[in-house]
């Protein structure tokens, strides 16, 4: 993304010939300044810009034109969403009255009581729904309570989960989960509780690094579960600690990894091989507006290469477990190794999130120098989609796995142990030990939502400014 802001300037300046006025005979009034810049940040970078007609290039020949049509919304966020395409196809746009808010969730820092989980529905309902613990985030408030990966709850406070209100109870800033037991299906309170509360907390992706002794093989066991940029230097230690061990096989453990940073999935993706520097690891496909302008004027701008000076495992084939929760840089490190290195994929289909997002700030570059200092909004929606060196990036639908094997409920296993099912067939499949996976079940039970997906920036793909 080199000299992005001066290339974004350019084509500001090129594409919306009338925004000078808002200097002279047309100012935009102090009470739309919000909406024009929701406005013009979307006709310039929105990846369906051509296919929303508000956004059209043509579509107001002045400002004052386009003053009268911002006076129709009196909320930024209605019309940042009455400018995106059908929510079907456009899943991830957000906006945000606070970017200080947005910069804190795409980094890892949110207000977080520590426990990952996933909703599920009840067995025979379309209503009434349930969790389930994926995981504890160390040194945080749930970290020192009784609550571990597989407890199940029900309700929180004493009022039942419910698709309706799930979002409203589990925002809340203290609250206490009642805990159940899980009796083949059915959903049966104990009567535990446990009360957590949330605090400012940074998570750290790198849940487990590990090496697993198997015989001849030194396998490295790596569960990172967000690609955040101000923990890269201790994904690269992780990988220096697999390198000083002599790791010849690696598990990479996405199973709960809802996306992050596109230049740290290029560097993991740099680690785990090493043998590619300098060669094109992804490719960048922005609107036709954007892209032909940088096509023209800094090709470089939209390709990602592979990184060197990192500490590289130099592999030639990675064992990846995945969920229904692992989405976007996740799914773009799958994809663009394919076409490198043998990529064995363990679990279940991925999210099916091939697009990425940028962070637009109100500036006279949408970048954070110069903002206006009369508000916080800032909009992250999706600008651009990734596709591999040979061009293909079709996979709304997810990246079906080598290997199904669903996570169940009746057997999660402890992570990082070399029983717990998806890293144990990991292992067997790297030693050839001839046992068969587990059986995959008639009837596949699958989260409908999890704690990072219930907040759509936590699945973002994002490029970052340089």
């Amino acid at each position: 993304m080199k000299n992005l802001l001066k290339c974004v300037l350019l084509l500001f300046l090129v594409t919306i010939p009338f925004a000078c006025e808002d200097r002279d005979d047309n100012p935009v009034p102090s009470g739309l300044q919000v909406n024009d810049f929701v406005w013009k940040g979307m006709n310039l970078y929105y990846l369906w810009q051509e296919d929303v007609p508000d956004l059209a290039d043509d579509r107001f020949s002045n400002q004052s034109q386009l003053n009268d049509f911002l006076e129709g919304f009196d909320d930024p966020t209605t019309l940042f969403n009455a400018l995106r395409i059908d929510n079907t196809i456009d899943r991830f746009s957000v906006i945000y009255s606070d970017y200080d808010v947005l910069e804190g969730v795409l980094s890892g820092n949110t207000l977080n009581n520590g426990m990952d989980y996933g909703l599920r529905y009840k067995s025979g309902s379309t209503t009434d729904i349930y969790g389930w613990v994926r995981y504890i985030i160390p040194n945080s408030d749930a970290a020192s309570k009784p609550i571990t990966r597989g407890d199940i709850f029900y309700s929180i406070n004493g009022t039942p989960l419910t698709i309706d209100n799930y979002r409203t109870l589990l925002a809340n800033d203290t609250y206490t989960v009642d805990l159940a037991d899980y009796d083949g299906g059915n959903i049966t309170p104990n009567g535990q509780s446990v009360t957590l509360t949330k605090t400012a907390l940074a998570e750290n992706p790198i849940l487990l690094s590990t090496v697993i002794p198997q015989g001849a093989h030194n396998i490295g066991y790596l569960m990172y579960n967000g690609f955040y940029s101000s923990f890269d230097s201790q994904l690269n230690a992780a990988f220096g600690s697999f390198q000083s061990q002599n790791v010849t096989d690696l598990v990479l453990d996405l199973r709960y990894n809802s996306g992050g940073s596109v230049t740290t999935a290029t560097k993991l993706a740099s680690m785990i091989t090493g043998q590619f520097t300098g060669q094109l690891f992804a490719k960048q496909q922005w609107n036709a507006k954007a892209q032909s302008y940088f096509e023209d004027n800094n090709p470089g701008t939209l390709t990602n290469n592979f990184i060197g000076g990192l500490n590289s495992l130099n592999l030639n084939k990675v064992y990846v477990l995945t969920t229904k929760s692992s989405a976007s840089a996740s799914e773009l490190v799958i994809n663009c190794l394919k076409p490198y290195i043998t990529v064995v994929q363990i679990g279940d289909i991925t999210t099916g999130k091939n697009v990425g997002s940028v962070t637009l700030y109100d500036s006279p570059t949408f970048a954070k120098e110069d903002v206006n200092p009369s508000h916080k909004y800032a909009m992250q929606p999706i600008v651009l989609k990734i596709v591999d060196k040979n061009g293909f990036g079709d996979y709304t639908s997810g990246i079906a796995p080598t290997t199904l094997q669903p996570e169940n409920m009746t057997n999660l296993g402890v992570l990082g142990d070399i029983n717990e099912p998806l890293l144990n067939t990991a292992i067997n499949q790297i030693i050839a030990s001839g046992r068969r996976a587990p059986q995959v079940p008639s009837v596949i039970e699958r989260d409908f939502t999890d704690a990072k997906a219930i907040n759509p920036l936590r699945s973002e793909m994002y490029v970052e400014r340089k």
